[in-house]
């Protein structure tokens, strides 16, 4: 009878064997799987275990029926096993053939499964998913209702409402269609429990959740057209998104109600639960997407012919110098222009004339005097403070209060990257954002009131203008790397971060940098690295001069015993001798027995080389013995044997002996001593030349003189 077609032998040939035939089933019914899967081909290791098992297909085929069992206990193990195999790109393509995904959205909608068979269920449908196999377009409205559903009920299995949010979060993610589905089945009242809750992964889920239907929103709904001050609080520009859901008294009322901002600053960032780095990349994408709510304004140029615009700028003039509005036949109008001419330009607006003219640059655009007009309303002291003694000042050291406004409003939307889209594996999301209604604006605040103490610890002149904003972007930069939790602390920061203070930062970090590798400076330490390297070498002659007392180790059993060695003097000979206990200072040289002269040092040898290592009995030392151990070759096969009381002394005492002998010194205590010393020196040498800018290369030689007549003729 012949053989079945299906099976055939092969033969299986390797280097030095001879070839062994295999039947092997082409229908592929079973397959190897590493017991460790290796990430490549050039991972596989010897003794690698492979494990027989049923191929994908035929594991497919068994699952795709055992998940439709009628009885529920071979049920859930089926669906246990789905979830758990789905990970596999392979069995997943061959369960998607059979349309299983088609089968377990059929299993959702009937609604009959609930609790682990339903959780499973929906394991194995993200598994299956996130393989990138079938488009996301191709679901239901009733699937999507019905994992709506399980999102919006107020009592739901973790497990299930976990799968849920990442289901509705994949959809709005990969299809635009699937958007505005989504978006009428969830309600902002649905959403804001799960935040509340102790579960960081539910809150994780339900922020990705609210950042994905933000992110995907039409340009329409994601933008605030109305001035900031319709920023009712910094998360209800995050939930504007789905205000066409609501009329705007139903909105402020629910915002108010349920204190969105109250519950992601306390339930989720103060948290006695660290944050994890997803938890920590949702927050960071919630704030951007919030600040690029500021983008339209950012990108609005102002139109000098707007009289509603002008008025904001005479709101400025007004309470700052307190005018009152004049009637219009009081004086000419050559008077009243040169009137607001004057009070422009102590405002510190470029154009005197026209003021309106400076925001027509974007960015900033707009942004810029609604900042201005938020600190002049909500800050008035200090803006009248600022404004008042920049605009009497006759030494031209006065800031302008306009100019410095609109270039840090630019500065400030520079550092929030507003406009831009979310980084991926970003998680830099800042806590004090989330503390105040109107973060940006009082953001904004802080920092005018930082440039203006700046300015006058600098002594600036508009000329240094430039120079004044780098510090100040270098200041606030420093102070948000410190995470400060709200506004007030980030005040608090930059007071510790005055102009004296930076310049003693990068003083320090310039001192400091590896990669400072301007030529003078690396000459500079060419030049003083002999110097301390021979400061090294006397220190630790100087060491070895005073002496040593050593312990002496059997091979048998460890004995209190001791004995001393220290160098001459004069840096010949060495003097040792056995003591009976363990000295309380210096051992002189007459009271030690023996001498080694310097001149007849052969080598040093340390660790598992010496020979008192190698000795009977040596491998049951422990290693730190083996790295304490230290032998000095004399004559033709004499050896004094150390083993230093610690790693200081065995270094001190290798790195004398090989300078004796006019060796390098190589340990690691030298290391050390080298860089502190040198980094020293080298701070000592540059301590005259702060704040000057090391060129990179010494200037050129000039040409030589035509003549040399203005030499002296010393005949």
């Amino acid at each position: 009878m012949p053989p079945p077609a299906d099976i055939v032998k092969v033969a299986i040939e390797w280097p030095g064997a001879f070839p062994k035939l295999m039947e092997i089933d082409q229908l592929a019914n079973f397959c190897f799987y590493f017991s460790n899967p290796p990430q490549n081909r050039n991972d596989i290791k010897n003794g690698s275990i492979l494990r027989l098992t049923t191929s994908p297909y035929q594991t497919a085929v068994q699952l795709h029926e055992r998940i439709q069992s009628s009885s529920m206990d071979a049920k859930l193990e089926a669906l246990k096993d789905l979830a758990s195999a789905s990970r596999d790109i392979t069995f997943a393509q061959e369960f998607i053939n059979l349309d299983g995904i088609s089968l377990l959205t059929q299993m959702v909608e009937s609604g009959t499964d609930f609790g682990d068979l339903l959780s499973f269920t929906l394991t194995a449908f993200v598994e299956l998913m996130d393989h990138g196999i079938v488009s996301w377009d191709t679901f239901s409205v009733a699937f999507i209702k019905k994992i709506a559903s399980y999102v919006n009920k107020s009592a739901m299995d973790t497990a299930v409402l976990q799968r849920s949010l990442a289901i509705l979060e994949s959809m709005v993610l990969n299809s635009q269609d699937l958007y505005h589905k989504v978006a009428q089945e969830i309600t902002i009242g649905q959403l804001i429990p799960h935040l509340q809750g102790t579960d960081q992964d539910i809150q994780t889920y339900t922020i990705a959740v609210i950042n994905a239907l933000f992110l995907k929103a039409p340009e329409e709904k994601r933008q605030v057209r109305e001035p900031p001050k319709t920023y009712l609080m910094l998360i209800y520009c995050v939930f504007s998104f789905l205000s066409f859901l609501l009329s705007p008294p139903e909105m402020a009322h629910i915002l108010a109600q349920k204190q969105l901002r109250s519950i992601i600053l306390g339930n989720v960032i103060r948290s006695t639960t660290p944050i994890n780095d997803e938890m920590a990349h949702q927050l960071y994408v919630l704030q951007v997407l919030t600040f690029n709510l500021l983008e339209d304004r950012m990108m609005t140029k102002m139109d000098p012919q707007d009289q509603a615009q002008r008025d904001i700028i005479f709101e400025l003039r007004r309470i700052a110098f307190d005018v009152e509005c004049e009637p219009n036949n009081s004086g000419s109008i050559e008077k009243r222009k040169s009137m607001y001419t004057r009070d422009y330009k102590k405002l510190g607006f470029i154009n005197h004339v026209n003021p309106a003219v400076d925001f027509t640059q974007i960015p900033p655009g707009m942004l810029a005097l609604d900042n201005m007009l938020y600190f002049a309303r909500h800050h008035q002291d200090a803006y009248i403070r600022i404004v008042l003694e920049n605009s009497s000042r006759e030494d031209k050291h006065e800031c302008p209060f306009g100019r410095s406004s609109i270039e840090l409003t630019k500065m400030l939307c520079e550092i929030l990257k507003v406009g831009e889209l979310p980084s991926e594996n970003c998680h830099d999301f800042h806590p004090m954002f989330f503390t105040h209604d109107r973060s940006f604006e009082e953001f904004f605040c802080i920092s005018i009131q930082l440039l203006n103490k700046t300015w006058k610890e600098m002594r600036a002149t508009s000329e240094d203008f430039n120079k004044v904003m780098q510090v100040v972007r270098e200041q606030i930069m420093r102070a948000l790397t410190l995470k400060p939790n709200s506004l007030d602390q980030f005040k608090s920061r930059l007071q510790n971060l005055s102009y004296t203070e930076i310049l003693k930062i990068r003083q320090s970090e310039r001192m400091n940098q590896e990669d400072f590798q301007s030529r003078p400076i690396l000459e500079l330490r060419e030049k003083i690295q002999p110097e301390i390297m021979e400061l090294i070498k006397q220190q630790r002659l100087n060491r070895l001069c005073e002496g040593t007392c050593f312990r002496k180790i059997s091979s048998r059993r460890r004995q209190d015993k001791f004995w001393y060695c220290r160098l001459s003097p004069n840096h010949k000979v060495l003097h040792y001798g056995d003591l009976e206990e363990s000295p309380q200072g210096e051992v002189p040289h007459d009271s030690l027995q023996d001498k080694l002269p310097v001149a007849d040092i052969k080598a040093v040898i340390t660790g598992k080389d010496c020979p008192h290592m190698k000795e009977k009995g040596a491998l049951k030392q422990n290693k730190e013995v083996l790295e304490l151990a230290f032998s000095v070759l004399y004559e033709s096969d004499e050896y004094l044997n150390f083993i230093a009381p610690d790693k200081h002394e065995y270094c001190v005492w290798t790195d004398g002996l090989n300078a004796l002998l006019g060796k390098e010194m190589t340990s690691d205590y030298t290391k050390s001593d080298m860089d502190t010393l040198l980094s020293m020196e080298m701070k000592l040498r540059l301590l005259d030349l702060e704040n000057i800018q090391i060129p990179e290369a010494p200037p050129p030689i000039p040409k030589e003189p035509s003549n040399y007549d203005f030499v002296y003729d010393c005949n």
